[in-house]
């Protein structure tokens, strides 16, 4: 199994940056990517971004150009890192991990962001 412990989360300004970290552990050699959901309460899960163990990375289109997800290995670490951000990236962040085969395997137990105008 995969553990994923995430923080970073809080409360920030609009315009302000946050960098958020997810540290996976347990059967980490099961993980070929890790990425970043958001969820609002009464709304649909967003996928935000994710990043594959060769360095790919895909993000959702409301984050493009600010924020950028990045991962180091060796510390079995993701992080996302978000700029500018705006008060509709208020949500809960949650950290994921995939398997090729079998799709999500590990969710973290998610950090609260939050943006005030």
């Amino acid at each position: 199994q995969v553990q994923l412990v995430e923080s970073g989360g809080g409360l920030e300004q609009a315009g302000g940056s946050l960098r958020l970290s997810c540290v996976a552990s347990g059967n980490i050699d099961s993980i070929d990517a890790m990425g970043w959901y958001r969820q609002v309460p009464g709304k649909q899960r967003e996928l935000v971004a994710t990043i594959g163990n060769g360095g790919y990375t895909n993000s959702g289109d409301s984050v493009k150009g600010r924020f950028t997800i990045s991962r180091d290995i060796a510390k079995n670490t993701v992080y996302l890192q978000m700029n500018s951000l705006k008060p509709e990236d208020t949500a809960v962040y949650f950290c994921v991990a995939f398997d090729d085969t079998a799709g999500e395997i590990a969710w973290g137990q998610g950090t609260q962001v939050t943006v005030s105008s």
